[in-house]
Formats: C-alpha cells, structure tokens, sequence
C-alpha cells in the first residue's frame, strides 16, 4: 500500500520552471516504479514520465524529452518532476502515480496508486 501527496504546483510564466514533487508513505516505496501523468480539461489523462525502482532508468514522453526531468530520493520516499521551458500547452493537473510493474508503463490502468494531483498552469 502506497500513499502519495503531490506538492509544487503553481502558476509560471511560459519559458520558466517549476518542480513537482510526490511525497510516498509506505513500508515499500522502492519496490515501485514510479510515474507521472497530466490531465487538461476536456482531455484525458496522459504519460509524461516514469522512474525505475532504483532510480537508474527513466522514461519519457517523447514530445517532453529534455524539458521535463523526473528523479526519486527512495531514503526520502519523493518522487520529483522537474519542468523547464514551460509552455502553456504544459498547463494541467499534474498526478504521480505507483506501479508495481516496469517503468516502461506508460498506462493510466498500469499504475495502483495515485495522488491526489497538482495543478500547474502556464501563462503566456
């Protein structure tokens, strides 16, 4: 069982940056790749990025590739979305998200445990 609080969310200036940050409780953190998802209103909810249980393999969406960065600190039991280059078309809930299969899954119904989201909304 996996408990999972996001933080960071804000509003920012197109071109600037902001890191989200999924705060985990559990016993069993490392044992779950990690991922996050974005929702736009009217738009269904998407893959941005996901990290293995060591940390040591990411996975991205490829249209966010060298924008976004996502890292875990599995003694802090945190999962971090960095966002650089913001655009507005980035604006959305932002929600991480646990799953007890490869970082390779990028499937809403892939992962088990989700926050509760952050909304980050880009101006122009």
């Amino acid at each position: 069982q996996v408990q999972l609080v996001e933080s960071g969310g804000g509003l920012v200036q197109a071109g600037g940056s902001l890191r989200l940050s999924c705060a985990a409780s559990g016993r069993t953190f490392s044992n779950y790749a990690m991922g996050w998802f974005r929702q736009a209103p009217g738009k269904e909810r998407e893959f941005v990025a996901a990290i293995s249980q060591s940390g040591s393999s990411t996975n991205y969406e490829d249209s966010l590739k060298g924008r976004f960065t996502i890292s875990r600190d599995n003694a802090k039991n945190t999962v971090f979305l960095q966002m650089n280059s913001l655009k507005s078309e980035d604006t959305a809930a932002y929600y991480c998200a646990a799953t007890a299969l490869a970082y390779t899954a990028r499937r809403v119904l892939q992962y088990a445990y989700w926050g509760q989201g952050t909304q980050v909304t880009v101006s122009s």
